[in-house]
């Protein structure tokens, strides 16, 4: 595509720093107001900001996967409502799975943006949140549900505001199907706060710059983005590459589910194909499909376009292939509420590429998301709480440094675990252990980073949910680089009752205990040539025993 060169670089630029601006100060808006911790901590949202075309145009930092997943939302949403049936004001809720490419209780909501001057439609926006309760089964996270009814309330695009005003049915409906309602309606109005916030700094820009001149700076935008993608295309690797994995269960048999992908680079095109993964299981693993490409955009962008705002334009090269009614392209009504097999699915890309350009990729991380949550009644305000955790894992070695220790999985960008005050203070867990894993990262010439062990107990009844998908099968390494232990649950330790999960809900009692082992990165390279003074400064540091020293890297503390 030709560049547009009816507006100038400058104007370009600064047009495009006002939609970052405006798209940023929505999510400042959305985390000083928002109730729930998994938003203003963990920061677990997505917010972009489309044309008219629906075609993406900014977004704020946030849970990765959500951003790539309401490019595929706003579509699918829109296609239902109708873009000649919405006004100035309107505010439209899905939670569909299939078209809102998340489970149930990621809400997306979009607001519609009008030109003040002519009354024109020229843009959309989209925030996307976790919810914490939405009539589903089970409080807190569905781990066992069988079909999509089983995971809560739907909304397929709804509208919760006309015309500004609230929809006052709509949100009882939503309040009287949540066991924590104030939680819920307390985060709904965070996100029509930020809509709100974005909508009056876009009719600043459109009036600022003029409807001719934003349209021409957004397409060159665009343009510039597809551009510098297909150079940047151009000079990976060529061919097709293949991997395989799995994932521990899908929440109802025990047996593993098998992942395959094909990635293929040619003629332009960067090609993923899911063929070769199971069928659509019966348990909630299931991916919807717009889930599944974001995913794959989040592996495209790192590679083509890893330090320029986001755009359409940058992944129009990008094609993902799943069949309906696979693992990776789930329809009416196959569950899809853990949704870790896209964590697992996005080193699985890894994997493949990594057999093309070995010096470009990372050994695997700790593989997973080791996520937790309690689910109680507070003694000290006697209300029902549920308060989850992603903890961290080691990243994997690269061809030049170590894994990164203790970092939010790779998948999630700059989301973040959550604070340990905040989960003692807002549950009834007491934090007895959090460090650094000695020995847990896989070794090699550059070293995976290190896993945590954190040790919890109980100090009233409640539940205790894990969910984690990559305890049966190591953390892959590269070039020699050793493999490292999985992540690991332990219940009870210690005790009678004590035995090892992946994903599952247990109920405990005061005085309980669990211990959580997350894994660390895999090794890259031989470990015999990491520089022995390496080796030495890690065993000063804790981060390898003077046992493993010696046995893994040949290195004995007489060395000098």
């Amino acid at each position: 595509m030709t560049a547009r060169t009816d507006i100038d670089g400058a104007t370009v630029e600064v047009v495009q720093s006002y939609l970052t601006a405006a798209a940023n100060e929505m999510r400042a808006t959305l985390i000083r107001t928002a109730f729930n911790p998994v938003i203003y901590e963990v920061l677990d949202f997505g917010i972009s900001i489309y044309d008219a075309a629906m075609d993406l145009i900014a977004e704020a930092p946030g849970l990765t996967f959500f951003l790539g997943a309401n490019d595929y939302s706003v579509r699918k949403v829109m296609a239902h409502v109708g873009s000649e049936n919405v006004e100035p004001g309107d505010i439209i809720l899905s939670n569909y799975p299939y078209w809102n490419a998340a489970h149930t209780y990621d809400a997306t909501l979009l607001a519609p943006v009008f030109d003040p001057s002519d009354g024109r439609l020229f843009a959309y926006m989209c925030i996307r949140a976790h919810w914490m309760d939405l009539g589903a089964k089970d409080p807190g996270y569905v781990l066992d549900s069988t079909d999509m009814h089983q995971e809560g309330v739907v909304f397929p695009g709804t509208k919760v505001f006309r015309r500004g005003q609230a929809n006052d049915e709509i949100i009882d409906l939503i309040r009287f199907n949540s066991r924590m309602p104030d939680l819920v309606i307390g985060d709904l109005n965070a996100q029509v706060a930020a809509l709100r916030t974005g909508e009056r700094r876009l009719h600043e820009i459109v009036a600022k710059f003029t409807r001719p001149r934003l349209d021409a700076a957004i397409a060159s935008i665009m343009d510039h983005g597809e551009r510098t993608t297909a150079a940047a295309l151009a000079n990976l690797p060529q061919g097709s590459w293949t991997a395989s994995d799995i994932i521990d269960d899908d929440g109802i048999s025990d047996e593993p589910v098998a992942m395959q992908v094909t990635v293929t680079i040619q003629d332009g095109v960067f090609e993923v194909d899911f063929a070769g993964s199971a069928a659509a299981t019966r348990g909630p693993v299931n991916m919807p499909f717009g889930s599944t490409l974001a995913m794959c955009k989040v592996v495209f962008k790192s590679l083509t376009s890893p330090d320029r705002p986001s755009n359409a334009g940058q992944t129009r090269a990008l094609k993902v292939k799943a069949e309906p009614g696979t693992l990776f392209h789930a329809v009416y009504p196959a569950p899809t509420f853990t949704l870790w097999t896209g964590i697992v699915g996005l080193e699985l890309i890894h994997k493949a590429l990594a057999k093309a350009m070995p010096d470009r990729m990372a050994a695997s991380s700790g593989g997973d998301v080791p996520g937790f949550m309690m689910i109680g009644t507070h003694p000290d305000t006697g209300q029902m709480f549920a308060i989850s955790n992603n903890d961290p894992v080691g990243w994997g070695a690269t061809p030049c440094h170590d894994g990164a220790s203790a970092l939010i999985h790779l998948s999630e960008s700059i989301v973040r675990n959550t604070p340990l005050e905040v989960l003692e203070t807002k549950t009834t867990m007491l934090i007895e252990r959090a460090e650094l894993r000695p020995d847990s990262g896989g070794a090699g010439q550059y070293r995976g980073g290190l896993g945590l062990h954190r040790d919890i107990r109980f100090l009233t009844d409640g539940e205790f949910l894990t969910v984690m998908k990559k305890t049966k099968s190591p953390p892959w390494a590269l070039e020699g680089g050793r493999e490292t232990d999985p992540n690991t649950v332990i219940l009870f330790p210690g005790t009678e009752r004590e035995r090892r999960v992946s994903t599952k809900r247990t109920a405990v009692a005061a005085g309980d205990r669990i211990t959580l082992l997350t894994a660390g990165g895999g090794g890259y390279g031989d470990p015999a040539k990491r520089d022995r003074r390496r080796v030495r400064e890690d065993v000063a540091e804790g981060y390898i025993s003077v046992d493993a020293a010696r046995t893994v890297y040949g290195v004995s503390s007489d060395d000098g």
